[in-house]
């Protein structure tokens, strides 16, 4: 999907503690073999992990902060982090926010995990000082199903209209990240009533079973593709096919803005 439209993919990851800005195939086919070998890697954890010389797979905050360090301004993940549902009681809020919000990155996605408090995580990401862009839409898509019903801080329609905004962000240097939400399309979306039932029964067998930390969210999503008979992945891997689209071609008409003089981008 990356490379046939013009970009080279570096797929990001820590393998024997090295931390590796783009795989080989024998890297990367090793790297997806790992399984519970491999730990969930979060900005905190990075320098713990390279010392012990682990494998360990980025979270968002992880990749936006190694991203930023290897001079990368576009990546492209499922989805982002966010505040919890229950994170009043729990304070379970996800270090991916706190990372768009110091870390000039732009971070394509299906949105936030349906499983989040989503509200809360907008209000977050709004006093983190983030843009969330809607990538031809007014409405914040809710990773498995292209619509929440909650409105995005601004719109772009197309690759040349995110690059425009990209630039000037880049160029005003505004510190924090920018979140740029692509839709699953409809015809590829999962049923969103199907999908939120899934969750919620998802949820309570968690709190039931005292499921806590980093183990919520991949507990939660192999839980729902359980409990979807496997709609739930169809739709993860179709969002994941689609961000990939449109980052590598936000990322191409990023580059090609960059060429021309300064001067001529106002």
């Amino acid at each position: 999907v990356l490379r046939a439209r013009g970009v080279v993919p570096a797929t990001i990851g820590i393998l024997d503690g090295e931390v590796l800005i783009g795989m080989s195939p024998d890297q990367l086919e090793r790297f997806a073999k790992l399984g519970q070998q491999c730990k969930k890697v979060s900005r905190r954890d990075i320098a713990a992990v390279v010392a012990a010389r682990q494998n360990g797979a980025t979270t968002v905050s992880a990749t936006m902060l190694l991203a930023h360090a290897a001079g990368i301004r576009v990546f492209v993940t499922g989805g982002i982090g966010g505040v919890h549902r229950g994170a009043e009681a729990t304070w379970d809020v996800s270090a991916d926010l706190t990372e768009l919000g110091r870390t000039p990155v732009c971070v394509v996605c299906a949105g936030a995990k349906s499983i989040l408090d989503l509200p809360k995580t907008l209000e977050y990401l709004e006093t983190q000082g983030v843009c969330v862009a809607g990538y031809c839409t007014d409405d914040f898509p809710a990773f498995f199903t292209p619509r929440s019903g909650l409105p995005v801080s601004c719109r772009v329609d197309g690759p040349e209209a995110a690059a425009s905004l990209l630039d000037r962000h880049y160029a005003l240097g505004v510190s924090s990240g920018i979140v740029l939400a692509a839709p699953v399309p409809d015809e590829l979306a999962a049923e969103t009533a199907g999908i939120e039932e899934a969750t919620r029964t998802a949820i309570a067998e968690c709190e039931a079973q005292g499921v806590k930390g980093q183990e919520v969210t991949p507990f939660l999503l192999k839980r729902i593709n359980e409990l979807t008979g496997g709609e739930s992945l169809r739709a993860n891997v179709a969002l994941v096919k689609n961000n990939a689209r449109v980052g590598a071609e936000v990322a191409v008409a990023l580059a090609t803005l960059q060429k021309q003089p300064a001067a001529s981008r106002l």
